[in-house]
């Protein structure tokens, strides 16, 4: 990955998490509301899969993990981050074990059955858009190469007002996003844009391992 881009971003993470803490704005989201709406949309990825291996890329303080045991998952949870404060602060908080590491890095230190990335495709942090679209096609694929059965990412959407949008934000369009997932990586995808945020999040399915439809009650 851009080595310039890495280290602005890590630098960014690093000044909020200082300036904040583990808190919601201290990995730069408005509020504890919003991060857990962020968080409720990965559950349609991994929520009938509880034992199923699970990499959170740019965890952050992992507040994904404790989201995730409440709601029953039991698998193993890998939280990677490239800002060292993050992981150290991520580990004080939630421990290792078996079943839960937190690695500084960009890449996957083993292949999980799951990778989801939130949030870390918007801060430009000053890199040119053409270098940042390099950057996001990178971690996309990089979320892909990870996985065995599935993986998700939200972004900001350009269907929020532009008189809104921050120049050192990255915005980008739902159906060209969702389009180019599915060229590359397979048609069991979608983009969920409903839950109230100026974002939207992707989820895929590798095709050998396609979800069952659920059961309907009786």
């Amino acid at each position: 990955m851009d080595q310039p881009i890495l280290s602005a971003v890590t630098a960014h993470y690093e000044q909020a998490l200082a300036a904040h803490g583990p808190t919601a704005r201290g990995v730069d989201w408005k509020d504890e509301a919003g991060q857990r709406l962020r968080h409720r949309q990965f559950l349609r990825l991994v929520e009938h899969d509880a034992d199923a291996s699970i990499l959170d890329l740019g965890c952050g303080y992992g507040d994904f993990l404790p989201f995730l045991r409440a709601h029953g998952h039991r698998g193993r949870y890998i939280g990677l981050d490239i800002a060292p404060g993050m992981v150290a602060t991520a580990r004080r908080l939630h421990g290792e074990g078996a079943d839960r590491i937190f690695r500084q890095g960009s890449e996957s230190p083993e292949p999980v059955d799951y990778a989801i990335a939130s949030g870390i495709l918007n801060v430009i942090r000053g890199a040119d858009h053409g270098a940042w679209a390099a950057h996001v096609e990178a971690v996309i694929e990089g979320l892909a190469r990870a996985s065995r059965r599935g993986f998700a990412f939200n972004m900001l959407s350009l269907h929020s007002d532009p008189d809104r949008r921050r120049a050192d934000l990255h915005y980008a369009d739902p159906a060209a996003t969702l389009a180019a997932i599915v060229a590359r990586h397979g048609h069991h995808a979608a983009v969920l844009q409903d839950y109230g945020l100026w974002e939207f999040t992707v989820i895929l399915r590798h095709p050998s391992h396609t979800a069952s439809p659920m059961p309907v009650a009786p």
